[in-house]
C-alpha cells in the first residue's frame, strides 16, 4: 500500500492534567510520522471521569486547535479517544458453544458466537461491557489454542477477559468529544493503547507489566506467555502525590507541581539532607524553607501505596514472580527520579521507563519521546488496526485529511515537535537496483514482522460496544 492511501489517525487522551492530540500517518516501512501534535492543561476531570463538561470541551478544543495550528494544512475530524478512570473493572470469563454444523471447519463465524455469548455474563447495574478479549481458545479436548479458525471439531470454548466500565462516565467523555464538533471513531482503553506504544516482541513474550502513571490515575496492563492477563485502573498517580506535598508542606498547588517535578525524588535515601528550597512567603510573609529530604520522602510514600495496589493486582493473577520482562513505567508519572529503583525495591522485579518509540519514523523532537504521549501514539496504533482489519475507510471519505498535496507539503514546525516532512520520495528507475532498494524492502519486512504484535494485542477488540452511543439514547438523556 502506498502512502498516499494511508489515513490520518488522530489520538485523543483526556487525562486529569493534560489534554493531547496527536495526528500521525504509517510510512511505507510502517513507522508512524507525526503530522500535528496539540496540548492544553486539562480542566472539568478528575481520575479520568468528566466532572464539569463545560470545561472538559474547552480543554479538547484547545488541544485541537494547537495540533491544527502545528500543521495548517490538517484538518482533524475524527479521533480515537482513550478511557480511563476508577469506574473501569474487568473479570475473567469462561465460555463453550456446542458448532451445529462439524463437518465444515471453525470459521470467524463461530467465534463471533462465542464472543456474543460473553455479553450475557452478568455485570452491576449501572456498568456496560467496553471489551471482550479473548485469551485462548480450546477445540474439543485440545488445549491453549492461539487461533482455532480452520481447524476441526465439536465444541470450542475461551477464557476471557471482559473490561466494564460505568455507563454514564463513558457517555459523558462521548458528549464532551461530540459538542467539540469531532466524531468519536473508538474508545480505547488506556492501558492496552499504552502497552501497544512501548512494548516489542521479546516484552509480550517474556511477560511484562505495563504500568501508566497518569495525572489522575494509574493503569495496569499485564501480559503472559502472548495473552493480555489483567487490567486494572487505579485512582492514585501524580495529582495525589501533588496534593500531598501541598498538604503536608504547607504550600500552594502550583508550588507543590513545581516542587515535584524540579527537585523530587522517589527514592528519599538518594535525596540531599543538606539541600532546601525557598518558597515566596505569601502577602509580606517571610520566605519558607522546605528540606529536599522531607520532600522526597512524601513522594516516596505515595509511590510506595501506588506499588503496593500494582503488587496486589499481579499477586491476584500469581504473576507476581513470573513476569521475566519486569514492570514497563510509563506516562508523567514515571519521569520522577529514581523511580525505576523504588519500583525494584518494592516489588522485586525489574522495572525500566517505557517510551513510545517503538512504532514511531525517526527524526522526530526529543520532545516527542516522551512517556506521557505513549497513550495518545497508542491510539493512532490502534486505529490503523481497525484501517488495516477493514473496519475503518480511505481518508478522504470524511476522515481527517491534508490541504494539500503531498508533494507540496514540507516539515513543519511546532512549539513541541520539529515535524516530519512527508514528501513522497520520486520512484526509482526501472532495471536499475541499488543496494538502497534492498535495504529498504529489508526494513518493509521488519516492519511487517513488528506489526503483528501490535496487531495480535488488538484482534480481540471488537468495537462492539460503540452500540451504546446512538442518537435515540442521547436524546433521551436529553
Amino acid at each position: 500500500m502506498s502512502k498516499k492511501e494511508q489515513p490520518i489517525i488522530v489520538g485523543l487522551d483526556i487525562g486529569t492534567t493534560k489534554v493531547v492530540a496527536i495526528a500521525g500517518r504509517k510510512n511505507e516501512f510502517g513507522k508512524v510520522e507525526i503530522l500535528g501534535i496539540g496540548r492544553a492543561d486539562s480542566a472539568g476531570v478528575s481520575h479520568g471521569v468528566v466532572m464539569n463538561i463545560e470545561q472538559c470541551i474547552r480543554s479538547i478544543e484547545q488541544a485541537i486547535e494547537k495540533c491544527i495550528l502545528s500543521n495548517p494544512n490538517l484538518e482533524v475530524r475524527e479521533v480515537y479517544v482513550g478511557i480511563a478512570g476508577q469506574h473501569i473493572k474487568s473479570l475473567q470469563t469462561r465460555g463453550d458453544r456446542v458448532r451445529t454444523n462439524v463437518e465444515t471447519e471453525i470459521s470467524k463465524e463461530d467465534i463471533d458466537l462465542l464472543v456474543r455469548d460473553q455479553y450475557r455474563t452478568y455485570i452491576p447495574a449501572g456498568d456496560q461491557i467496553i471489551d471482550i478479549i479473548p485469551q485462548d481458545y480450546t477445540v474439543d479436548s485440545t488445549g491453549y489454542v492461539v487461533d482455532p479458525i480452520g481447524m476441526s471439531g465439536v465444541k470450542i470454548g475461551a477464557n476471557f477477559h471482559i473490561i466494564t466500565g460505568d455507563r454514564n462516565a463513558i457517555r459523558n467523555i462521548k458528549r464532551c468529544v461530540d459538542k467539540s464538533k469531532l466524531v468519536t471513531r473508538d474508545l480505547v482503553l488506556q492501558p492496552l493503547a499504552s502497552a501497544a506504544a512501548v512494548m516489542n516482541d521479546e516484552d509480550l513474550e517474556a511477560g511484562v507489566a505495563i504500568v501508566d502513571i497518569g495525572g489522575g490515575t494509574t493503569d495496569m496492563a499485564v501480559f503472559y506467555d502472548g495473552i493480555l492477563k489483567h487490567t486494572a485502573v487505579i485512582p492514585y498517580a501524580g495529582v495525589n502525590i501533588t496534593n500531598d506535598i501541598r498538604n503536608g508542606l504547607g504550600v500552594l498547588r502550583a508550588q507543590a507541581e513545581q516542587m515535584k517535578v524540579q527537585f523530587g525524588t522517589a527514592l528519599a535515601d538518594e535525596a540531599n539532607n543538606n539541600a532546601y528550597i525557598t518558597i515566596p512567603g505569601l502577602r509580606g510573609l517571610p520566605p519558607k524553607e522546605i528540606s529536599v529530604k522531607n520532600l522526597a520522602h512524601i513522594i516516596q510514600a505515595r509511590m510506595q501505596e501506588i506499588l503496593d495496589y500494582i503488587m496486589y493486582h499481579l499477586k491476584q493473577i500469581d504473576l507476581d514472580k513470573r513476569l521475566y520482562g519486569g514492570i514497563i513505567l510509563t506516562g508523567g508519572g514515571s519521569q520522577l527520579k529514581h523511580i525505576t529503583q523504588l519500583t525494584e525495591f518494592v516489588t522485586g522485579l525489574g522495572a525500566r521507563i517505557g517510551y513510545p518509540n517503538e512504532h514511531l519514523a525517526g527524526g522526530h523532537a526529543e520532545s516527542l519521546i516522551n512517556p506521557m504521549y505513549s497513550t495518545c501514539i497508542g491510539l493512532i496504533l490502534r486505529g490503523y488496526h481497525d484501517f488495516e482489519s477493514g473496519r475503518m475507510r480511505f481518508a478522504g471519505e470524511g476522515g481527517n485529511y491534508m490541504h494539500i498535496t503531498e508533494a507540496e507539503l514540507k516539515p513543519l514546525v511546532s512549539e513541541d515537535v520539529q515535524l516530519q516532512s512527508v514528501v513522497e520520495a520520486e520512484p526509482a528507475q526501472e532495471n536499475f537496483i541499488d543496494q538502497s532498494e534492498i535495504n529498504d524492502e529489508m526494513n518493509k519486512q521488519k516492519a511487517r514482522k513488528r506489526n503483528e504484535n501490535v496487531k495480535r494485542l488488538f484482534d480481540g477488540l471488537k468495537g462492539k460496544f460503540m452500540k451504546m452511543f446512538e442518537d435515540v439514547d442521547d436524546q433521551e438523556m436529553n
